[in-house]
């Protein structure tokens, strides 16, 4: 029995809420369960230096958890981030780019800021979901604007994560399962189910092919709500 009543394949309640923040040209805060994660797009234009001049635009992210997210406070980054920080802004950063065609924003930079404003387990795959709509209201308002032809976005992406607790497959962790969880994975997918990333580690115990393959068919299953979440709220 999972600590929360929830069935193994149940994800907790999801919500996107979005054009929360007022100067953003993209914006959402995303909630599953406990967690709540502000993501916002702002754009440049103006890309990398080294990527001036070769008719492609950029996608990038960054991370923070706010002080008071987690029960204890955590004090904030202020000499530069630390290495678990680096790891989930860049994990972030590549899943959002396997979204767009950087062909067809040439010249355009588009940061996205991940702010965890309440933490409770699976904050990086809320950013990597919750990121996506931002980064796609921030494109759609750069069509309106006549920026640019056409929204590039090839494929809607989510996240999610998965794990095995007390000898069962389960869906969507939250802190206590995560703390507990014989293994711990986080899959990354595109809507048609092409696999953008996958974190899996043993934990408490190791796992074999038959439990991976259980984890991924749980994966797909919440990553096709996240999906039908995000078309929802942007109104596709």
């Amino acid at each position: 029995m999972r600590p929360n009543s929830r069935t193994p394949a149940q994800m907790r309640p999801l919500e996107i809420i979005k054009d929360v923040n007022l100067y953003a040209e993209g914006s959402c805060l995303i909630k599953f369960g406990n967690t709540h994660v502000l993501c916002t797009a702002s754009v440049d234009e103006k890309v990398p230096v080294w990527l001036q001049g070769q008719g492609r635009g950029w996608v990038t992210a960054e991370y923070s958890l706010l002080p008071r997210a987690t029960q204890t406070r955590v004090s904030r980054e202020t000499k530069g981030v630390g290495g678990r920080t680096h790891e989930i802004q860049r994990l972030i950063g590549r899943s959002l780019r396997a979204a767009v065609d950087l062909t067809q924003m040439p010249d355009i930079c588009i940061q996205i800021d991940c702010d965890v404003l309440q933490a409770d387990g699976g904050t990086r795959t809320a950013s990597i979901s919750g990121g996506f709509v931002a980064l796609y209201i921030a494109l759609d308002n750069l069509v309106k604007k006549g920026r640019l032809p056409r929204n590039p976005i090839k494929e809607y992406v989510a996240a999610i994560s998965c794990g095995i607790y007390d000898g069962e497959a389960v869906l969507d962790l939250d802190y206590t399962e995560d703390s507990h969880a014989d293994a711990d994975t986080n899959f990354v997918l595109t809507e048609s189910g092409k696999i953008v990333e996958i974190q899996a580690t043993a934990e408490g115990a190791v796992f074999d092919e038959a439990d991976f393959n259980e984890l991924f068919g749980l994966a797909k299953s919440g990553i096709h709500q996240i999906i039908c979440a995000q078309k929802k709220v942007l109104g596709e």
